[in-house]
């Protein structure tokens, strides 16, 4: 399986599994599915009312075709309905979420490698470019990624929340945001199933450094323990 490696904002890097080709053209073939389901409703309520402004019905059924993809991965956070379910997302190798211009960027170029250069073409790119990137995602400096199962759970639901009774150790972690939380769930992850610490070792580092905690407890031990303390703190905010 093909990875990339993307560079956190804590300077950690982590390798995620890219997306498949077979992913994203079901993606692709589940987000074409809903819009031609919406595009026979509409047409059916139009025709019922009787509705010859030309506008409308470009503006009801033109601008979903056109803007579907972008709209979605804006408000999404990378992902349409169908890269969802797919459980792919679009992320940026730098590790910094993607911006409006980024998506923006895969969008336009989008026209480019579906109809222009044609979808066989974008496949093409895709498959021998390493690193599962389209035109567009060489542009924008983005991936199609696979999350894992355990991405598609936060840390509060990973914890056994029933622990009421757990008395926090570091009362710094409520400076953390959940996205630090991900982070280390993820570098936990990353250690369980590929046996790499060193995204445990560094983040621990940051960790302590940024919260200014001195503690002689074992890193793996250390950052389930920021986990589960973040997880009390912030229990019912």
């Amino acid at each position: 399986m093909q990875t990339v490696r993307v560079r956190t904002t804590q300077n950690v890097f982590i390798d995620y599994p890219t997306a498949s080709i077979g992913d994203r053209i079901l993606a692709h073939l589940l987000d074409r599915l809903i819009l031609i389901l919406y595009s026979v409703a509409i047409v059916a309520v139009l025709l019922n009312s009787e509705v010859e402004e030309w506008y409308i019905w470009l503006i009801l059924l033109g601008f979903p075709w056109l803007f579907f993809n972008l709209a979605f991965e804006i408000f999404m956070n990378g992902q349409s309905p169908g890269k969802q379910v797919m459980k792919i997302k679009v992320v940026r190798l730098d590790g910094t979420p993607p911006t409006i211009g980024d998506y923006l960027l895969r969008w336009i170029f989008s026209f480019l490698d579906y109809y222009v250069l044609s979808g066989a073409i974008a496949v093409v790119i895709i498959a021998m470019g390493g690193k599962g990137q389209r035109l567009g995602d060489i542009v924008a400096g983005t991936a199609v990624v696979k999350l894992a199962e355990q991405q598609e759970i936060s840390a509060k639901e990973i914890f056994v929340t029933s622990d009421e009774e757990h008395i926090p150790t570091f009362s710094q972690v409520s400076q953390l945001s959940s996205n630090d939380i991900e982070l280390i769930q993820r570098a936990l992850e990353v250690n369980r199933e590929q046996g790499n610490i060193q995204p445990v070792m560094i983040l621990t580092e940051k960790i302590k450094s940024m919260l200014a905690i001195q503690s002689d407890m074992p890193p793996v031990k250390f950052l389930y323990t920021i986990i589960k303390d973040y997880n009390r703190l912030t229990a019912g905010s």
